[in-house]
């Protein structure tokens, strides 16, 4: 017998929807928030720091890269209470997946940090820069631009890892659509949905990413300014 397609009840709890959604976006943007500036952080670190610091910033790295989110985000909301720390279903979620794409992340930035030319730092601070504005002007904002599409390519995985946060119930939208499936008994249709939610709020992202891309790329003319004069001093100094 032929399935006949019914989403009057999936659409019947619209509100639901709407809530998951709107949770799932602030789980993302927090997340994404705090994992950049752990990533950045253990980045600078592994690249700039002493041997020690660089040596428990690669431990952090390899232990959240080898283990499943999943499990990380078992051990933080199941495991962490046995030792006296009790975090919430949605900050158990925010902490996970910030420290996981932290992980991921620092490994991004410290390549786009390698990427950056030894003679461009120095030849940045023959110009009497000072520390602060050889990193922003010469070494991150260069470095950005090489990995952007790397790290928005990892920023999108992690917006979609969010799902990940309804096994422990955390409110976000797989666990909405979960709750609307359990009651409506219509499964195809709610999680058809679902993922047209997923697929709009991912695409709204990447809008974000590509105008913050404009803002900080395109607009800036790395052979004008600043910049342009680093780049041909260390370029000219590399060549000597």
């Amino acid at each position: 017998m032929a399935y006949e397609m019914n989403f009057a009840p999936v659409f019947a709890r619209t509100p639901d929807l709407v809530h998951g959604m709107i949770n799932t976006i602030v789980l993302s943007a927090e997340s994404i928030a705090i994992g950049l500036a752990i990533g950045l952080g253990v980045a600078l670190t592994r690249v700039n720091g002493p041997r020690w610091s660089a040596a428990a910033g690669a431990t952090y790295v390899e232990a959240f890269r080898n283990t499943p989110l999943l499990v990380q985000l078992f051990l933080l909301f199941f495991g962490m209470p046995y030792v006296g720390f009790r975090l919430s279903a949605d900050h158990a979620a925010i902490v996970a997946i910030s420290l996981n794409l932290g992980a991921y992340s620092a490994e991004i930035f410290r390549a786009g940090l390698l990427a950056i030319p030894r003679t461009q730092i120095e030849a940045g601070f023959a110009l009497g820069l000072s520390r602060l504005q050889v990193m922003r002007y010469i070494i991150i904002v260069p470095a950005l631009r090489v990995i952007y599409p790397a790290l928005t390519g990892q920023l999108t995985l992690t917006l979609l890892g969010t799902s990940i946060a309804s096994s422990i119930s955390a409110t976000e939208l797989t666990l909405a659509g979960s709750k609307i499936e359990s009651q409506s008994f219509r499964s195809l249709e709610t999680f058809l949905v679902v993922a047209a939610i997923y697929i709009c709020i991912t695409f709204c992202f990447r809008l974000v990413y590509w105008l913050i891309g404009l803002w900080l790329f395109r607009r800036r003319d790395p052979q004008t300014g600043l910049a342009g004069a680093v780049l041909k001093l260390g370029t000219r100094e590399g060549g000597a």
